[in-house]
């Protein structure tokens, strides 16, 4: 009994230091060379469960055009240099994350972890009321049609997920322009972004773009197609492809 003990739990030992997956470390995907739209660097937990979704989502940014580089939330911030996008997965475990490394980077960020909304001068610092999440939400009230990220997608009441999916909601600072909200709920953003310049929380100044799409860890697979078609949107917008009229 006591050697199938401990074999069991030398087992369980060598099951908890694997990799989880095929991800053993940084990882990049580079499939269109000079013609990329530009270089991403993905943040994320690659030791997490739903950490799938990361790979998913990586694999329709490459298909779309640009170079993808996966980097674990553990490594230095000083990896930014070079990209021209940060992304920053809500894999992420946000009490080991330390957002504040990010917070005064030259180079554009992406993200859809509303736990680093605060850290990041997205938003003020009061959970469930400057930033927070929710456990089902099917629609997005999108407001900013004019807006490149809205994707050329009406203004109203759109089906951003085909079923009901955990979001992310934030309550931007003055100079955010705000693209979506929750339904009835204006003062929930669900998508939004800041402009280089423009003013964040705490009068905090936006050292490039900062964008926000609030959806959960596991939300990606289940957008509909204009959710799909205002994500990409954000991303060109965040990466510098698309401008506002008169920037």
């Amino acid at each position: 009994m006591l050697r199938n003990i401990i074999c069991l739990t030398f087992l369980l030992s060598l099951i908890s230091a694997a990799p989880i997956g095929n991800y053993t470390g940084v990882d990049v995907s580079e499939t269109n060379g000079t013609d990329a739209k530009g270089s991403i660097l993905y943040i994320f937990r690659s030791q997490w469960k739903q950490r799938d979704v990361d790979f998913e989502i990586r694999d329709h940014l490459v298909s779309t055009g640009y170079n993808v580089t996966f980097a674990d939330q553990t490594e230095d911030a000083s990896i930014v240099d070079g990209h021209d996008l940060v992304v920053i997965s809500a894999t992420i475990r946000s009490r080991d994350f330390v957002p504040g490394d990010y917070k005064d980077i030259e180079i554009p960020i992406f993200t859809w972890e509303n736990d680093i909304l605060d850290d990041l001068r997205f938003t003020g610092k009061c959970r469930d009321t400057n930033f927070g999440g929710l456990d089902a939400e099917h629609y997005v009230q999108l407001v900013n049609a004019p807006h490149p990220i809205s994707a050329g997608v009406e203004s109203g009441v759109k089906a951003m997920f085909v079923s009901d999916q955990e979001v992310g909601f934030g309550q931007p600072g003055l100079g955010a322009d705000i693209i979506g909200t929750v339904p009835g709920t204006p003062d929930q953003a669900l998508i939004f972004s800041y402009e280089e310049g423009a003013t964040m929380d705490y009068d905090f100044i936006a050292p490039a773009r900062r964008v926000f799409f609030g959806m959960g860890n596991a939300a990606f697979g289940n957008l509909t197609d204009a959710g799909l078609a205002i994500f990409d949107a954000a991303v060109e917008y965040a990466i510098g492809i698309t401008d506002k009229e008169g920037y």
